[in-house]
């Protein structure tokens, strides 16, 4: 059976909450006669402009074991710098499409052509759970459209029967063997086939490992539905916390060791002004709110939503590229305007892999946290502190402070109370950086920068200066240029010291 949802008629736009949303006409299923499965076909075509969410409704009858959901649409040519078509799909049960309300059963992106849920399993990046009867719908996600349009056929296909046993998930433990307090690397921006990845939550582990890391993130494009298979990669050397990466058209925000099965909607845009109700969401169930690549040149990928609600914000995303010096440029523009104007609060940075699939190297960056111990909550602490640093590889380490005349001391994310003329020693030790040059950065700008590292990477230097000069002292280690004004790609960079009552 076939069921054409081009009609203008049987469409209705109306506006959720969030970003506009479409719903077309959608098929209808009778009750389980003879037990066969039964499919239906849906086509439509999307105009360019069309909302960010389409909704094709599916009426599912009692008695249903299995729904199986096939899509395809076309990839017309397009002139050059124009986008052509990208098709998301994903799916909501019985409860409805409200924005961050209980409907949600998964999302594939564009990452897949087809999945399937029943009770004791389903499609990566899809939960688990029975089929029940009632309205579910089929969402759509229109990323681009070319200017011919977008044409899609929906395949949806039901299977009758007794549902089967649905599993319990069982999910890590939220503490490692761990060092006490001491340094741990971890990796916060990673992606499984849960989602858009390519490697299995075994795989990652192993590659998180080798990397030398003591803690991961998990964060899924959109979907939590990977949190239950994460516990047999944990152990007492690998901490595995669970997160999201919330994916909006106007940027994406990673969730960060929220509680296990927690879900955040992303349905929304800037405009919408329903951002803040989602950060919360984040913060209630335990997590972190860091905004991932702000300034990254992908459609929807750079940050809109500004960082009043931020917990830290991810300056180094992957291999060092020119948007990651534009966003370590904002970052610390934010740090000089915090010190103009006398504010004690800031928004420390962070850096990690976002890796996917070979060749992306798990790891690179890293950010290394000095946390009480290997826990959920005191890595959480760390990285909200600000007591953390950035780095390329476990190979690199590096130790910021600052000294006041007495011997008072601070560190990374830590203040140094000292009168305005006080003298203080700012004093950077490095490990692992052969031939890097080291630069010491002020909200005056770059204040020192010394000669390349040997060739065995380590190296010191110190520098004075007083609270009126600086408030506040970071670092950044850089790898050779070859000619020309611009500096290095980065090996490592720290979190400030701050300097002053």
């Amino acid at each position: 059976m076939c069921d054409d949802a081009q009609g203008i008629g049987r469409r209705a736009l109306f506006v959720t909450g969030s970003a506009a949303a479409l719903t077309v006409g959608g098929v209808s299923f009778a009750a389980a006669s003879g037990r066969k499965p039964e499919t239906r076909t849906v086509r439509g075509t999307l105009p360019t402009g069309s909302p960010d969410f389409v909704y094709v409704p599916v009426e599912v009858p009692p008695g249903v074991r299995e729904l199986r959901v096939a899509y395809a649409y076309d990839r017309p040519s397009v002139p050059a710098g124009t986008p052509g078509n990208a098709l998301d799909i994903g799916v909501f049960d019985e409860r409805g499409t409200e924005l961050g309300g209980e409907g949600f059963r998964g999302w594939s992106g564009g990452a897949r052509t087809e999945f399937f849920l029943r009770a004791d399993e389903a499609t990566p990046g899809y939960v688990a759970g029975p089929v029940r009867p009632g309205t579910w719908h089929i969402a759509l996600g229109p990323y681009t459209v070319a200017p011919q349009g977008l044409a899609y056929e929906l395949t949806i296909t039901l299977t009758y029967g007794e549902p089967g046993e649905a599993a319990a998930p069982v999910y890590p433990p939220e503490r490692a063997r761990g060092r006490g307090r001491a340094w741990y690397r971890g990796d916060c921006h990673l992606h499984s086939w849960y989602s858009d990845g390519r490697r299995t939550p075994a795989e990652i582990g192993a590659l998180a490992r080798a990397a030398g890391l003591d803690f991961v993130n998990t964060s899924e494009h959109n979907t939590h539905a990977g949190h239950g298979r994460w516990a047999d990669v944990a152990g007492d050397d690998l901490l595995v916390l669970l997160g999201e990466e919330v994916t909006t058209r106007n940027g994406h925000v990673l969730a960060v060791g929220t509680d296990p099965g927690t879900f955040v909607d992303w349905r929304y845009r800037a405009r919408d002004n329903r951002f803040g109700r989602f950060a919360r969401r984040i913060r209630r169930a335990g997590g972190l709110v860091v905004p991932a690549h702000p300034h990254a040149t992908c459609v929807g990928c750079s940050w809109k939503f500004g960082f009043g609600d931020a917990d830290a914000v991810e300056v180094w995303n992957g291999p060092w590229t020119p948007d990651d010096e534009v966003a370590l440029a904002d970052w610390d523009a934010m740090l000089v305007a915090g010190a103009r104007e006398g504010r004690r609060d800031w928004i420390p940075a962070m850096g990690s892999s976002d890796a996917h699939r070979d060749p992306d190297v798990v790891g690179l960056p890293q950010t290394v946290v000095w946390a009480e111990d290997l826990t959920r909550r005191a890595i959480q602490d760390g990285i909200r502190a600000g007591r953390s640093y950035v780095a390329e590889s476990a190979r690199l380490s590096l130790t910021l402070t600052a000294t006041g005349a007495w011997g008072e001391h601070a560190g990374l994310g830590e203040r140094l109370a000292v009168a305005p003329d006080t003298p203080v020693t700012v004093r950077l030790e490095v490990t692992g950086a052969p031939r890097c040059t080291v630069r010491l950065i002020t909200d005056q700008g770059v204040l020192l920068t010394g000669d390349p590292l040997p060739v065995t990477g380590s190296g010191t230097v110190e520098w004075r200066t007083t609270a009126a000069y600086a408030a506040y002292v970071r670092a950044e280690v850089r790898h050779e240029v070859a000619a020309g004004p611009l500096p290095g790609a980065l090996a490592a960079f720290t979190n400030p010291v701050f300097l002053g009552r």
